[in-house]
């Protein structure tokens, strides 16, 4: 009985371990596992409970792979449908290995990173599409706008064709928003020549301000609202609206430096007759020369450059032989002479670079460039010819002035350059006579001034002997003074110096090119010293000076 029960038991694992074999070979090519490999020299009852237990192992593999797997795909097909993509290629019966497992999720995370790079796309263009619908109070008037604006950033579609038409309607509101713009733009410009043109007073003009920003359709309706009111204004005030843009014209002349001949080629300027159809010419011209002037500006701006130093080298040129920039203080005569110098080596540099530039633009443009009617070049020369002969006709004059000077000089003698000191009058004291007697005949052709400040010279005298000269001795006089009688020709010169010394006092007549008047002072018109003598007592009366002469004279008489 006992051995027919081990023997069905035999059977049964025998069994199991065959239906176990068969299974876990089955899950091995499932699963993509290496067959099992059974324990040698285990017995029948252990082998049956390792096959099993593989077996439960398996089984469970293949059951979280399956899930892992249909999760996945769930995952997927909701990207899929976000992204508007097709879901990915995997067999959903069989179970899934494990590189394949892996290969579906970075897949995913592809997916997840992609949709996440279009729904940033999505929002940042979405929020410029908002700003332009708004700055051109546009309201969405089709599906798909309205899905972009209105509905839930979720619920978008973030698919590749949405994201182009997405991208599509951003540009065509861009496109209607820089039109905008671009017209708004002008229609200031209008109003604001406009206003310069009928002399628009400026609270007026605050009155606007409101308008002279933003580009919205209310704003572009306001603005031409503005212009087409001014433009009735300036049929009203024809008269001033063409001076004004007379006076615009000349100064865009002046900036590209129209010559006459330019300038006058322009008829309509000079028509007396405002009309409608004249005021066009001069929009039409106005236009024409600015447009000319933008063009080359920066060309037209260098010339500018050095028309602006060359005025200040004729400036600095003109100061520079100024007599009166020596008084200035504050190192300005150092840093106008710096500059000067450094304006004499900059204006040939800048010279030079403009006539390589206007000679690639006359290449370029097949036409000679002009400067007030002038190529460039030879008005540069024109200039340098007009400065040097403005020096040289200056450097004359002053030669001429200077030789009139002389000329002057040697007809009535030279006036004294700076005032003389004025001395305080007081009362001489015993030592001061003695003083001033003393040194009235130590030094024969000395100086003495009055107490007016003005100068006066001695005759000449012949000294005294040593004795005389002596230091505490009162000085002495010749008790008899030799006269000789004048000569005819002094005598005659005498009168005419008398007639001129009324009110000037003036220094010796002496010159280099009249030897024989070397000796004659001030009071040398008296050709004898007793004359001198006379002229001396007639100084003394007076009030002012009679402290001063008084001992001269005095000592004379003795």
């Amino acid at each position: 009985m006992m051995v027919a029960e081990e023997e069905n038991l035999k059977d049964r694992l025998l069994k199991s371990i065959a239906v176990c074999r068969k299974e876990l070979d089955t899950l091995c090519k499932e699963l993509q596992l290496d067959p099992f490999e059974e324990e040698e020299e285990s017995t029948i009852l252990q082998l049956e409970k390792d096959l099993r237990t593989r077996l439960e192992v398996m089984l469970k593999q293949k059951r979280e792979r399956k899930q892992e797997l249909k999760t996945l795909q769930e995952r997927d097909q909701d990207l899929c449908d976000l992204l508007c993509m097709t879901p990915y290629s995997i067999d959903s019966n069989s179970v899934p290995s494990l590189e394949e497992l892996d290969g579906f999720r970075r897949h995913l995370a592809a997916l997840a990173a992609e949709k996440g790079r279009r729904r940033e796309e999505f929002v940042s263009v979405k929020r410029q599409i908002i700003l332009c619908m708004e700055e051109l109070d546009h309201v969405p008037d089709t599906s798909f706008e309205r899905d972009v604006v209105c509905e839930d950033e979720d619920a978008f579609c973030l698919s590749m064709e949405n994201i182009a038409a997405l991208k599509e309607l951003l540009q065509q509101l861009e496109a209607r928003r820089a039109l905008n713009e671009a017209v708004c733009g002008e229609l200031r410009s209008r109003i604001v020549e406009l206003w310069d043109r009928l002399q628009v007073p400026a609270e007026e003009r605050e009155a606007f301000a409101t308008y002279m920003t933003g580009s919205r359709a209310k704003t572009r309706k306001a603005l031409q609202f503005e212009v087409d009111r001014l433009e009735e204004l300036k049929l009203q005030n024809m008269k001033t609206v063409i001076e004004a843009i007379r006076a615009e014209l000349a100064t865009y002349w002046d900036k590209c430096f129209y010559g006459t001949e330019q300038r006058q080629a322009f008829a309509p300027y000079y028509e007396e007759d405002c009309t409608e159809a004249l005021l066009q010419l001069h929009d039409t011209e106005v236009g024409r020369v600015k447009h000319y002037y933008e063009t080359h500006k920066e060309l037209f701006e260098a010339v500018q450059k050095w028309e602006e130093n060359w005025r200040l080298f004729l400036e600095l040129e003109r100061k520079a032989t100024d007599p009166s920039r020596f008084a200035n203080r504050g190192g300005n005569l150092l840093k106008e002479e710096k500059q000067r110098a450094k304006l004499q080596k900059t204006l040939p540099k800048l010279e030079e670079e403009l006539k390589v530039r206007i000679e690639a633009w006359e290449r370029e443009h097949e036409e000679a460039f002009l400067v007030n009617g002038q190529q460039f070049m030879e008005y540069v020369s024109e200039q340098w010819q007009l400065h040097r002969l403005e020096k040289e006709r200056e450097k004359q004059e002053r030669q001429l002035k200077k030789s009139r000077q002389i000329e002057e000089e040697m007809l009535y003698g030279s006036a004294p350059r700076t005032p003389s000191k004025r001395r305080v009058l007081g009362a001489n004291t015993p030592g001061k006579v003695r003083k001033l007697n003393a040194t009235s005949w130590a030094t024969p052709n000395s100086t003495l001034r009055s107490a007016f400040g003005g100068t006066l010279f001695h005759s000449p005298v012949s000294r005294p002997p040593p004795s005389g000269g002596k230091l505490g001795q009162p000085a002495r006089t010749p008790s008899r003074v030799a006269v000789k009688p004048p000569r005819t020709a002094h005598a005659e010169r005498n009168k005419e110096n008398m007639s001129q010394l009324n009110g000037t006092t003036l220094s010796g007549g002496c010159t280099p090119t009249a030897p024989a008047q070397r000796n004659y002072s001030i009071n040398s018109v008296a050709s004898t010293y007793s004359e001198f003598a006379r002229e001396l007592s007639k100084a003394s009366k007076s009030d002012t000076s009679s402290r001063i002469l008084n001992s001269t004279t005095t000592n004379l008489h003795l």
